[in-house]
């Protein structure tokens, strides 16, 4: 099966990871775009549609994105509390793909509204199986929220914020 129309976003400063990743999501049949975030900045900025982002045929809002947890400047776990604030944007479902961390991470990640949690496989093969698992689910049965209020496209550029609430540019 083809996932088309299924832009995921994925936000992992590990370029090798990132890259085993698009290319096992790839394998699995997810042929639209996966969209790559190295920092929860650029994460942010692709999902305000802000800077080189802007062009929301050519970066549409995700409808799954996969975050690690071990980001530079800011975590994962802020970039997540950040965006569940976000009035448009925190319905997305999120899916925590990262290496172990101290205790308390996981039960964190869940209290920031994580839709689910897994560990970075030790192997390619199995970095596989698991995207064949999450694609099928989250792309193939789960029917996924509505991102965009249907007054969203017409709402001035710069008017969405993430984590910062939703106001008009220069309010």
């Amino acid at each position: 099966m083809s996932y088309v129309h299924h832009t995921i976003l994925l936000v992992d400063s590990d370029q090798d990871m990132a890259h085993f990743a698009m290319l096992a999501l790839q394998r699995v049949g997810v042929i639209t775009p996966v969209q790559l975030a190295g920092t929860a900045e650029e994460a942010i900025d692709y999902l305000k549609g802000s800077g080189k982002y802007q062009d929301r045929e050519n970066f549409p809002l995700p409808v799954l994105l996969l975050l690690d947890l071990k980001l530079p400047e800011m975590s994962g776990l802020e970039f997540l509390r950040r965006l569940r604030q976000e009035p448009v944007l925190n319905r997305a479902p999120v899916i925590v793909l990262t290496k172990p961390g101290p205790e308390g991470e996981i039960d964190r990640a869940y209290e920031l509204g994580c839709n689910s949690f897994l560990l970075k496989p030790p192997s390619f093969n199995t970095l596989l199986v698991m995207m064949q698992a999450l694609v099928q689910y989250w792309l193939g049965l789960n029917l996924p929220p509505q991102l965009a209020s249907p007054n969203y496209a017409s709402r001035p550029k710069g008017a969405v914020e993430v984590g910062a609430g939703t106001a008009e540019p220069g309010a």
